[in-house]
Formats: C-alpha cells, structure tokens, sequence
C-alpha cells in the first residue's frame, strides 16, 4: 500500500534529522573548546552529508546520512596570552563553529523532523479513515 510507503519515506527522513540534531548539538556543546596545550588544534565542526537510498524491499527512495565528515574552514584566532594553548604570541585557536549558522540549521533539522512527522500521522489518519470505511 502507498501509504506505508509514504510513512518509510517520512520515518527514513525523521532518522537523518535526529542525527543531523545530534550533531548539530555537539557541535554547539564543543563551540568553545579549545585545545589543552599549544600547538594542539581545537575542536573541528561537523556536518552531516545526506543521500538517497533505495529501499529494495519497499521500492522507494529514501534518505539516509551518508558521512559525517568535519568541515574544513579555518579556526579563528583569538588574541589572549594568558590562555593556556596560546602559542608564542599569544594567539589562541577557535574551533569553526558559528553559534548563529546552527541555531540555524536546528531550526531547519527541526522544521524537516516536524514536516515528516506530520506526514506519518496524516498517512496514519488517511488508513484509519479506510480502515473505518471498510468495516462501515
């Protein structure tokens, strides 16, 4: 039946964003943390990657995370010699994360998770309606 379709579609969805929310939530958790000694790096931002997956058993396409991978852009540099990682001249390395940019994409994670489970319990509704009609 389609419907049953649909909700895998909407379920496969759910999981890919409750693990891009996870990682957004690390992300956030570690937004400070800066390495424990000079010449360590800091904390990397992670993304999460997402592709199609053909499920053969239901014969629908569905999204899965592909990698989890780190994002590549430069650490920031802070002026502050009395920080334990500061190098020679007192500059300190700040993990890449952007506080606003995954504020941001936790929105959009949790307005996808929302939409998908909106749709398994419209689909659930649409199959109790025919469930009721068929007995009727």
């Amino acid at each position: 039946m389609d419907l049953y379709k649909s909700m895998a579609v909407s379920a496969a969805g759910m999981k890919a964003q409750g693990t891009r929310l996870k990682v957004i939530a690390e992300n956030l958790a570690n937004a400070n943390t800066t390495a424990e000694t000079p010449g360590d790096l800091p904390y990397r931002r992670k993304v999460v990657t997402f592709q199609n997956a053909l499920d053969r058993q239901m014969g629908v396409d569905t999204v899965r995370v592909a990698k989890i991978d780190v994002d590549k852009k430069d650490f920031e540099r802070r002026y502050d010699p009395s920080h334990p990682s500061a190098d020679a001249d007192g500059y300190v390395l700040m993990p890449n994360v952007n506080t606003v940019i995954e504020a941001m994409d936790m929105r959009e994670a949790q307005r996808t998770y929302e939409a998908n489970l909106s749709a398994i319990d419209s689909a659930r509704q649409m199959l109790s309606r025919t469930i009721d009609i068929l007995r009727g």
